[in-house]
């Protein structure tokens, strides 16, 4: 299999990791809020890892070859390009965050555009926005050649999709929505994922000179998220202390991950 049919590959079972992590809403009625924000926590630090030591530091070492001394610049410019992508992406879709309270109610908030989708399609495209620098970040990964490092960043995107996939059901469930729905969608959130991975690996891979930009593009891209979504929502419900727990976790996870594999 080539590397474009790896990173698709890779890319779409990070993706349905997504679905996997939304199971626990078939056996549990309730699941304390505690838990779900150190979870997310811990994909928070697994994409800070990541986005360390699977695309910030190669994105270096790619610019320096390609452009001696001057890898560090070309990665800062991607990096800004990336978050500013992320930033109006998320001013012009319009679209709406969920969320599970500590007593278990359902908080909303809309951003965006004003739009008569229904809140679950609103819902949808927030996460999406979310997912689609995942899928790209595991693409790219996969399109330096480095099939372990690429393995190391789907399998830790993946773990990191699992936690997100229920914040994703349990607000659903919340709002009358079915079990199965509420899988069904958390599920959907993540086909993105396969979409950024093949443009990801198709770019890097026919043009060598889009890598180290194409790495950091992926690596500005999640750090918005992580900075303006996960990390935020975590410590907004009185639990931070253990939220940040689960990122340390997180983080040397996925840092073990990539020194394993990568």
């Amino acid at each position: 299999m080539d590397m474009i049919g790896l990173g698709l590959l890779a890319s779409l079972l990070a993706g349905m990791a997504t679905g996997v992590g939304a199971l626990p809403i078939l056996f549990f009625r309730h699941i304390p809020a505690r838990l779900v924000n150190t979870m997310l926590g811990a994909a928070a630090g697994v994409m800070l890892a990541a986005t360390s030591f699977s695309l910030i530091v190669p994105g270096i070492d790619y610019g320096n070859a390609l452009w001696p001394g001057l890898g560090v610049y070309v990665v800062i410019v991607g990096m800004l390009i990336g978050a500013l992508f992320l930033d109006r992406v998320d001013n012009w879709l319009p679209h709406e965050h969920f969320a599970i309270n500590k007593d278990g109610t359902t908080s909303t908030g809309k951003e965006g555009p004003a739009s008569h989708l229904k809140r679950v399609w609103l819902f949808i495209i927030a996460i999406t926005i979310h997912n689609f620098p995942e899928g790209l970040a595991v693409g790219v990964g996969f399109g330096t050649g480095d099939i372990g490092g690429g393995t190391s960043l789907a399998i830790g995107i993946g773990i990191q999709n699992m936690p997100e996939g229920l914040a994703v059901a349990l607000p659903l469930i919340g709002l009358g929505y079915s079990r199965g729905k509420a899988i069904g969608y958390a599920t959907m959130t993540g086909l993105v994922e396969p979409i950024g991975g093949v443009l990801g690996v198709g770019a890097v891979t026919i043009f060598q000179q889009v890598l180290p930009i194409g790495l950091a593009f992926a690596a500005g891209a999640m750090l918005f998220v992580i900075s303006d979504e996960i990390i935020p929502e975590t410590h907004a419900k009185g639990k931070s202390r253990s939220a940040t727990f689960g990122v340390l976790v997180g983080f040397v996870v996925m840092m073990a991950l990539d020194n394993l594999l990568g």
